[in-house]
C-alpha cells in the first residue's frame, strides 16, 4: 500500500461485520486493532460503532506513543503465500490430494474454502 502524508484514521482499517449465531446478533472488529468490541441488530449499526471505537483506539494510541498498525484497508492480495507445516502433514496432504486425483494446490484450496 502506498504512504500517505495525511495520517491514518479510521477509514484506513479493515471492518469486519459478520453474524454471530452465539449471540444471536451481528458483531464487529477491526483485526489489525481491535478483535470483536460491538453488537446490534444490523450490519449498519454495527458498522457505525466500529468506526468511532476505532477512532477511539487510534487516539489512545497516539496519546500513549503506542504503535499505530499499518492500514488494512484496501490492502492488495497477490494470491500466493507460503505455508509451513511438518513433513508428516506435508505427506498426509500430498497423499490425500492424489487419492482424490487433485493437486496438493487444488486440496488445499478446497479445505481452506470450508474453513
Amino acid at each position: 500500500m502506498k504512504a500517505s502524508n495525511s495520517p491514518l484514521g479510521p477509514h484506513s482499517y479493515l471492518k469486519v461485520v459478520e453474524w454471530s449465531d452465539e449471540d444471536g446478533c451481528f458483531v464487529g472488529s477491526a483485526p489489525a486493532l481491535v478483535g470483536q468490541c460491538c453488537h446490534g441488530e444490523s450490519e449498519e449499526d454495527v458498522l457505525r460503532q466500529l468506526q468511532i471505537i476505532v477512532a477511539e483506539v487510534i487516539a489512545l494510541k497516539r496519546k500513549y506513543g503506542d504503535p499505530i498498525p499499518p492500514a488494512s484497508a484496501g490492502k492488495k492480495y497477490s494470491g500466493k503465500f507460503i505455508v509451513r507445516v511438518t513433513p508428516e502433514l506435508h505427506q498426509q496432504a500430498a497423499l490425500k490430494a492424489f487419492a482424490r486425483g487433485e493437486s496438493l494446490n487444488e486440496f488445499v484450496v478446497a479445505a481452506l474454502k470450508k474453513a
